[in-house]
């Protein structure tokens, strides 16, 4: 299959893109992709540069006639979010991602694309590598670990760049230009706890939770999804509270990025109450299915009588831990006041972990005010530390605030209406963007964010447009050849 997505036009744009996504390229792990950017850049014989914090830098010259525009910083991230289904065998560290092509889109099989931010990255590549498409000078920024910390843009220091527009290639909806976005900032939550033997006369079961779509928790968080970890918490607070039930060991989500998809927890109760456990659960199943019906019409919640474990949690540290999680926002806390229909707030609930001895809460916390995103966080840290947790922050990262009033944004108007008669939708989004951070380090850089329309990203249903794809590629051209001569 992967032959015939080679085959597809911009030839040029799928072959990069299916060389990379031939290289596993996850989050902290991006030492192949980086050799083969450097490689890349080296055989065509223009100035390559990796700085300190392993970004790479590619600068191509202007093509002839071109050479007084304003230098395009051409942007993109190498890392991409590894999340695959929980029967896939597939592994991220050895084997490349295996694609298809099915009623116009491009999906993987069973795990993340990549398209994010694989597409702006093959784009970048295209323009460099081509011989017939006219452009001004290039600076060509391949930033790293994006996904789980901003990590290469956090660590750009001033000097590499000189360039005069930042174009980041790295929205998800091809009639959107971003021009803001939020910050963020990790919320992680740690505690040990006493084991105990696992109690007499007791049955114990699995607790599944999945099915559920997933998906990015900022571009997606508005929708309304369901979270595993919530919804596991609904059915172990019912029951502890009920039926005297006793965690083993709970481990739910993955990436503070992706919204959570599945949960397991291995769990007993005593034998005079696994009738009314079991029918309770189920009744609870039914309300819980009946709630998401529309959204996620795939959940599944199952109880699966199981081996009883050695350990189980102490009584109130798994009161203090289903409290506190119950208490934890999830999703949209406040809408902006001014844009209609953006995300002004909100938390994730990503992942817990909790097993032998130590339990993890991992949210991210997004906001476009500083403020905002510290009281959310601030919040979430009191739930937690009332229920006994140490809890840190880390990560944070700066929103990007919004400008009406570049250059750029006007040409790239201006070029959307002549190409596509109609108006482009001019907004800030709720993801995190490295514009922000990059901002910090070039203050006079003007930028702006497109790209083609990619459904799903973080998760296995992660999808790229091939029609949207082309014609994010000819917008894209015609931006380059339409920049302004430098003052």
């Amino acid at each position: 299959m992967n032959k015939e997505i080679r085959n597809t036009e911009p030839k040029s744009l799928w072959n990069h893109f299916s060389d990379i996504n031939a290289i596993p390229r996850a989050s902290k792990k991006e030492e192949r992709i980086i050799a083969h950017m450097v490689a890349f850049g080296k055989n065509l014989g223009l100035e390559t540069v990796v700085d300190d914090i392993q970004n790479v830098i590619i600068k191509k010259k202007a093509t002839p006639g071109m050479e007084n525009r304003k230098t395009v910083v051409l942007q993109s991230h190498l890392d991409m979010v590894h999340q695959k289904n929980n029967s896939s065998n597939f592994d991220f560290d050895t084997q490349g991602i295996q694609m298809e092509i099915k009623d116009g889109w491009i999906h993987a099989m069973d795990t993340t694309l990549g398209a994010d931010n694989g597409i702006g990255v093959a784009a970048i590549m295209s323009i460099l590598s081509a011989t017939d498409i006219p452009h001004p000078p290039i600076e060509a920024l391949f930033t790293i670990d994006e996904e789980t910390g901003m990590t290469g843009a956090m660590g750009l220091q001033p000097g590499y760049l000189n360039g005069d527009i930042l174009l980041n290639l790295d929205t998800e909806d091809d009639d959107e230009i971003s021009i803001g976005c939020a910050g963020g900032i990790d919320v992680t939550a740690t505690q040990s706890y006493e084991e105990y033997d696992c109690p007499e006369e007791t049955t114990a079961y699995e607790i599944i939770v999945n099915g559920l779509q997933g998906g990015h928790s900022g571009m997606d968080i508005h929708k309304g999804l369901g979270n595993a970890n919530k919804i596991m918490n609904r059915l172990l607070f019912m029951a502890y509270d009920n039926f005297e039930l006793s965690i083993s060991s709970l481990q739910g989500g993955g990436l503070r990025n992706a919204i959570p998809r599945e949960s397991k927890a291995i769990v007993v109760v005593k034998n005079k109450f696994t009738e009314a456990f079991s029918f309770e659960f189920n009744a609870l199943t039914k309300l819980i299915k009946k709630e998401f019906s529309f959204l996620e019409k795939e959940l599944q919640l199952q109880l699966i009588e199981t081996s009883t474990p050695k350990k189980v949690l102490d009584i109130r540290f798994q009161k203090n831990l289903i409290q506190s999680l119950y208490t934890c926002h999830n999703g949209v806390f406040t809408m902006n006041a001014t844009i209609p229909e953006l995300v002004e707030t909100s938390n994730n609930l990503a992942r817990v972990s909790v097993g032998n001895g130590s339990a993890k809460i991992a949210c991210l916390t997004r906001s476009f005010s500083e403020s905002g995103k510290m009281d959310v966080a601030n919040a979430i840290r009191c739930s937690f530390e009332l229920a006994g947790f140490t809890v840190n922050y880390a990560g944070d990262y700066p929103g990007w605030e919004p400008n009406l009033n570049t250059e750029i944004l006007g040409i790239l108007e201006e070029t959307y209406k002549n190409l596509f008669s109609e108006t482009p939708r001019v907004m800030a989004c709720h993801a995190g963007l490295e514009c922000g951070i990059l901002g910090t380090h070039y203050p006079n850089m003007e930028m702006i964010s497109f790209g083609p329309t990619i459904k799903g990203a973080h998760s296995p249903d992660e999808k790229v447009n091939i029609a949207s794809t082309q014609k994010f590629w000819k917008y894209l051209l015609e931006i380059l050849a339409r920049i302004p001569v430098k003052s």
